[in-house]
């Protein structure tokens, strides 16, 4: 395995969970999207694609590849047991062992989540537009799980100096929670800079989550690592966070 393609998740997951976010490096794009990307519809060059994908595979031994979704920044959860490749959905969840969730991101925020027994898992694309639709207590409400036995790992996102909104952005967020104001701070004229971990950490707390990890990484400044589409437009490539059960010895 290419230890340069993948950060594993720093969070105390229960034996028998991996959970990591790929990097762009160690992959076989050029230009723009050099090198890992994995975005099959980012503008990069398919064919070349599915190959990193199958280089993906090959490194994690994955028994299948993982449920690709169509992202679509809405609230629906696919079963990654069950649903075929590009559902359209902006998070998956999986009891089997093999069964990869997993969410493309260039910017948005990525989630990754599990239960202390480490029975169910989940991955969520959570850019504000999902984050105020509520997706993340979706993904959550379909773990079927107690949201106290859940902990949740806050992969690269565009960070807040970087993640400039218009008041209308901010206006939607407060009229659910007038308690996150403190998730903006001033921009230029009415434009506000918006931290997405700390609006994603409130949800998940106001949920009953509060096992809640990672939020370290931006992906705007972060360039020899991440993707950003906020940086780098239509020649962004996208980074996948997975997340997914294997045996455990008993």
């Amino acid at each position: 395995m290419s230890n340069e393609r993948y950060i594993w998740a720093g969070w105390p997951a229960p034996n028998g969970v991996n959970a990591l976010v790929t990097t762009r490096k160690g992959g076989l794009s050029e230009a723009g999207f050099s090198s890992f990307n994995l975005g099959l519809y980012s503008g990069d060059d398919q064919e070349t694609v599915r190959a990193n994908r199958q280089l993906l595979n090959q490194d994690l031994d994955l028994a299948r590849s993982p449920l690709w979704l169509k992202q679509v920044h809405g609230v629906e959860v696919a079963d990654a047991d069950t649903d075929n490749q590009e559902t359209e959905a902006d998070a998956s969840v999986s009891r089997t062992t093999g069964s990869a969730c997993a969410v493309l991101t260039a910017d948005c925020l990525p989630v990754l989540f599990c239960n202390l027994d480490g029975t169910v898992v989940a991955a969520a694309h959570a850019g504000w537009k999902g984050l105020v639709a509520g997706i993340l207590e979706a993904t959550v409400h379909s773990m079927g799980v107690p949201p106290e036995t859940v902990m949740a790992w806050l992969g690269p996102a565009i960070g807040q100096h970087n993640f400039e909104i218009g008041p209308e952005v901010r206006a939607q967020f407060l009229a659910e929670d007038s308690g996150c104001f403190g998730a903006f701070n001033p921009g230029r004229e009415d434009r506000w800079f918006a931290n997405l971990n700390t609006l994603a950490r409130r949800r998940l707390n106001r949920l009953g989550v509060n096992r809640v990890y990672g939020g370290e990484f931006c992906s705007y400044d972060q360039s020899d690592l991440f993707y950003s589409y906020r940086r780098d437009g239509k020649s962004s490539g996208r980074m996948a966070s997975l997340i997914w059960r294997v045996p455990t010895m008993p």
